[in-house]
């Protein structure tokens, strides 16, 4: 995984490239995790927990589902919240689905993602796509 700061204060806006590999699921909870502890103010501990969930969720399915070697994750800090955003090479959006209580398939994480979010845009394109979720601060 390799970081980008983006803003002015590294606090305020970071990114990173993520490889697809399994492990790199945690490596974007620890990046989410140390973003989160630089935020000043702090953020809500709850909802600091939703973030980086929300970031668990959203790496998960690029690493499982998307084309290509990577995948991208920026998280910005805003007056009105925490932006999650996670952008990878295929361009089919997340698909609903119910989850399955009994199989172990999953179908828990987009809906949980939508859920925490006050506002989640998926926006897709020949390239790609870019998932958006802007979480409470």
């Amino acid at each position: 995984m390799r970081t980008h700061p983006t803003g002015p204060d590294t606090g305020t806006s970071d990114r990173a490239v993520i490889d697809k590999r399994p492990e790199s699921v945690a490596h974007a909870r620890d990046f989410a995790r140390a973003f989160l502890d630089r935020l000043r103010p702090a953020a809500d501990p709850q909802d600091a927990a939703s973030v980086t969930l929300v970031v668990s969720e959203l790496v998960t399915n690029a690493v499982r589902h998307a084309r290509g070697a990577s995948c991208s994750l920026q998280l910005q800090a805003q007056p009105q919240g925490i932006a999650v955003v996670v952008v990878d090479a295929d361009p089919r959006p997340p698909r609903e689905r119910a989850p399955d209580l009994t199989g172990g398939t999953g179908g828990f994480g987009w809906p949980m993602v939508q859920h925490l979010a006050t506002s989640v845009t998926v926006t897709t394109g020949p390239r790609g796509k870019t998932i958006r979720a802007v979480l409470p601060r």
